[in-house]
């Protein structure tokens, strides 16, 4: 601030204006933090779902030894010549040689590039979503459904040491 040719009053009301326009400041970004903090918004409940990578211990592992571990995919995608997805179906804490996927629960993409282990995705294969409940019309079912948690996995490739 520019004080030459300034009195002191102008100076004090000067310091004055800057210290409201602080406080003030400080004050909506309370506010805001109050308000959007509440663990309550869709922000919120994403945030909560990638608190933890599951998959984050097998990034890296060579195709073989997923493969090794989790047996032969229900399915596999090709993606370009040097990478493709392998799709499980599982019931449990992941998937694992010779087990029955009748009853599987989960879904889990484990996408290969260059024979390495890029990323992991999965879900319950029920899954829905948590705000479903908003558009049902029978006001006994929405009620059901709000109450109702979302179905949800873990993964992990349990016969893998990591």
């Amino acid at each position: 601030m520019d004080v030459r040719g300034r009195g002191a009053n102008d100076l004090m009301r000067g310091l004055s204006r800057a210290k409201a326009a602080v406080l003030g400041a400080l004050g909506a970004a309370a506010l805001l933090t109050a308000c959007g903090g509440g663990g309550s918004g869709p922000e919120d409940a994403i945030r909560e779902l990638n608190r933890v990578d599951h998959g984050k211990p097998y990034i890296g592992m060579s195709k073989a030894d997923v493969l090794r571990c989790a047996g032969q995919p229900r399915s596999r995608i090709p993606a370009g010549t040097n990478a493709e997805t392998l799709i499980y179906h599982y019931s449990g804490p992941g998937p694992v040689p010779g087990a029955d996927i009748k009853n599987a629960e989960c879904t889990a993409s484990l996408t290969m590039d260059r024979g390495k282990l890029a990323r992991v995705s999965y879900a319950h294969m029920n899954v829905r979503s948590p705000y479903q409940w908003q558009s049902e019309r029978d006001p006994e079912k929405a009620k059901e459904l709000r109450n109702t948690p979302v179905p949800s996995c873990t993964f992990s490739l349990p016969r893998c040491p990591r």
